[in-house]
C-alpha cells in the first residue's frame, strides 16, 4: 500500500485521535482546540525563524507596528511617530495603558532592549543597527531613534510578518543574549502562554489576557484590533496527518492548519467542516545547502543540482495531482506581484539529470558526503526530502539522510560546525509568499555571509542588487534592482526554489472569523 492511499483510509475510518488529559475549566469557558503545522519545541521568536514559534508568538508578544492585508505598516502599540525633515531622527509614543501579562507596565526602556535584541538577529534588523547612531527612551512612553542616513523601510521592518518579528518583551526577558533561548515567556500581547501546561511533542496553551487593550480599528493580518473572542487555545500536536484528519472530522480539534492535499477530497465531503486555500500569496519551496562546507562551498555543485532537480517532482510530492496548487518558479519572488522576476533563471529547476551530472563532474566532486537534515514531522520538509534523497543518488553524490524531526532541524541548521560535528550540509523547509514579495522581509535571499541566514551565502552581487532596491526611488528603479538580485542569486545559488506551491487550512463550520493569510492569525476567531 502506498502512503497516499494509507493517508486516505486511515483518514476515512474516522480513528479518534489519542486524548490528552486536560485541566478543569470554569463552566462556560470557550476552548479552541487548534492543530498547527509543527510542534512547538522551543519558544524564543527572535533566536529562530521558524513559522510555527512566529504564530505561538504573535499571540503572547505584541508589536510596534503591524502589516494589514495589504501589507501596510499600521501602528499598534505606537500611538504616534514623528520624523524629522533629514528623516533622520524618528520619534515614538506609546499608547498609554500597556501592560505586561506579570502587572507591570510596558515602557521605552523594554522597547530599546526588545529593539536591540531583535536587530541582532533580523538581516533588515542588522542593516538598521549599521545605520544607527542612537536608540534611546526619552520617558515612560516615548523613545528615539537617530539614525546616520534615512531607512524609508523602517516602518515595515516594524512590522512585517517573516521572523524573527519585532516583537516586544519586557527589559529584563529582553536583555537575554540574542543567540541563547530565553526561558521566561512574558508578554504584553492578547494572550498569555500557560507555561505549566506546555508539553512539547503533545500539546501548548494560550489563555486570553484580560489586560490587553486592543485598537479600535478592524483587524487586519497583524493591523488593527486583535481581539480575542474565545478563553482559550490550546495547540493539539498531531504530526500524523491521518490521525489529524480523523480529530477533525469526530470535532476533536476544531481547526487545522495545514491539511495535506490528499485528504483534501475527504474534508470536503464532511457536512460539518470547511476546507479552502489558507493564503492565495502561497509559498516558496526551499532546497537549502550550506555555503561553508563541501561540497556546496563550489558553487559549481550548487548549480548542478539546480540544474539535475526537477520542481514538477517536488511540487507533486507537496501538493499531489492538483496542478491549479502549483507552478513552476525560475526565481525567489513571489508570483503575481510587483517584483516578481525570471532574470537569470533559465537552470532553475530544469530537471536536467545528464546535466546536473555533467557539472558535477566537471566541479570535481570528491565523493564527500551529504549531510541531509530531514524533518518528517513536517509533512512540506518530508516530501521534499524524499525527492532529494532520490535526485542526489541519481546525480553520484554520496548522501547521508537523516531523519529528524522540525523542532531538531531549527536547531541543528543554526550550527556552523562541519557536518560530522554536528553540523549539515542541506535542509529543506519553505518561505510564505507573503514573505518573498521583497527583500525587506525575506531573509532566505540574502548573501551577505556570516550576518545571512543558515547556510550563510557570501553573493557580492546579490547584496549590491539588494542595496540598490533600498535606495531605489521609484517603482521602475525597484524592479531593475530585483532583476539584479534574482540573476546573482540564481547565478550564486543562494537557494534553490523547489517551486512556488498553495496550501490548504480546515475549519469545523461552528467556528468563525478564520481569514487567508501567512499567519493563522486567531483574534476575531469565535467558536459558537
Amino acid at each position: 500500500m502506498d502512503r497516499r492511499t494509507f493517508l486516505k483510509g486511515s483518514a476515512a475510518l474516522g480513528l479518534a485521535a489519542p486524548q490528552i488529559a486536560r485541566p478543569a475549566l470554569a463552566q462556560g469557558a470557550k476552548v479552541l482546540r487548534f492543530v498547527p503545522q509543527a510542534n512547538l519545541a522551543n519558544f524564543d521568536p527572535i533566536w529562530g525563524t521558524q513559522y510555527v514559534v512566529r504564530n505561538a508568538g504573535t499571540l503572547v508578544w505584541d508589536m510596534l507596528y503591524g502589516v494589514d492585508d495589504q501589507l501596510k505598516p499600521q501602528r499598534q502599540m505606537v500611538e504616534s511617530e514623528e520624523v524629522s525633515g533629514d528623516k533622520l531622527t524618528w520619534t515614538f509614543r506609546l499608547r498609554p495603558g500597556l501592560t505586561w501579562h506579570d502587572g507591570e507596565p510596558v515602557t521605552a526602556k523594554d522597547v530599546v532592549a526588545s529593539l536591540t535584541r531583535w536587530m541582532a538577529r533580523d538581516p533588515i534588523g542588522l542593516m538598521i543597527r549599521g545605520v544607527q547612531d542612537e536608540l534611546a527612551a526619552t520617558d515612560d512612553r516615548t523613545f528615539r531613534w537617530r539614525l546616520k542616513k534615512p531607512f524609508p523601510k523602517l516602518l515595515y521592518a516594524l512590522g512585517k510578518t517573516n521572523a524573527p518579528m519585532a516583537l516586544m518583551m519586557p527589559e529584563r526577558i529582553a536583555k537575554t543574549d540574542p543567540f541563547t533561548q530565553i526561558t521566561e515567556y512574558v508578554g504584553s500581547g492578547p494572550m498569555k502562554f500557560v507555561r505549566n501546561e506546555w508539553v512539547p511533542g503533545a500539546r501548548a496553551v494560550f489563555e486570553k489576557f484580560a489586560g490587553y487593550k486592543p485598537r479600535e480599528e478592524p483587524n487586519s493580518w497583524l493591523a488593527g484590533g486583535k481581539r480575542i473572542l474565545i478563553d482559550r487555545v490550546e495547540w493539539v500536536i498531531m504530526p500524523d496527518p491521518a490521525t489529524a484528519s480523523a480529530a477533525l472530522q469526530n470535532g476533536e480539534v476544531d481547526w487545522w492548519e495545514n491539511p495535506i492535499s490528499d485528504l483534501v477530497p475527504l474534508l470536503r465531503k464532511n457536512a460539518n467542516l470547511n476546507v479552502d486555500i489558507a493564503d492565495p500569496l502561497g509559498n516558496v519551496g526551499s532546497f537549502r545547502m550550506n555555503h561553508l562546507h563541501p561540497p556546496f562551498d563550489n558553487p559549481k555543485i550548487r548549480q548542478a543540482v539546480m540544474a539535475a532537480m526537477s520542481q514538477e517532482d517536488y511540487m507533486r510530492a507537496i501538493v499531489g495531482d492538483d496542478d491549479s496548487l502549483w507552478k513552476k518558479l525560475p526565481g525567489f519572488f513571489t508570483p503575481g506581484t510587483a517584483l516578481y522576476s525570471e532574470a537569470g533563471g533559465g537552470n532553475v529547476g530544469k530537471g536536467d539529470i545528464a546535466l546536473g551530472r555533467k557539472l558535477l563532474k566537471e566541479a570535481g566532486y570528491k565523493g564527500e558526503p551529504v549531510t541531509c537534515i530531514v524533518a518528517q514531522d513536517q509533512p512540506i520538509t518530508k516530501a521534499q526530502g524524499d525527492i532529494t534523497a532520490d535526485l542526489l543518488k541519481q546525480m553520484g553524490f554520496n548522501v547521508d539522510f537523516v531523519a529528524t524531526d522540525w523542532g531538531t532541524t531549527g536547531t541543528r541548521r543554526a550550527s556552523k560546525a562541519p557536518p560530522a560535528q554536528g553540523g549539515w550540509n542541506m535542509f529543506h523547509t519553505w518561505h510564505a509568499g507573503a514573505d518573498t514579495i521583497n527583500p525587506a522581509g525575506y531573509p532566505a535571499v540574502r548573501a551577505n555571509g556570516d550576518k545571512a541566514w543558515f547556510g550563510w551565502p557570501d553573493i557580492p552581487p546579490v547584496e549590491a542588487g539588494i542595496t540598490e532596491w533600498f535606495d531605489a526611488a521609484d517603482p521602475a528603479s525597484e524592479k531593475a534592482a530585483i532583476d539584479k538580485v534574482n540573476a546573482a542569486a540564481c547565478e550564486g545559488v543562494v537557494y534553490v526554489p523547489t517551486g512556488f506551491f498553495l496550501g490548504y487550512q480546515a475549519w469545523r463550520k461552528n467556528v468563525s472569523g478564520i481569514v487567508k493569510g501567512p499567519i493563522p492569525f486567531t483574534w476575531g476567531v469565535s467558536k459558537a
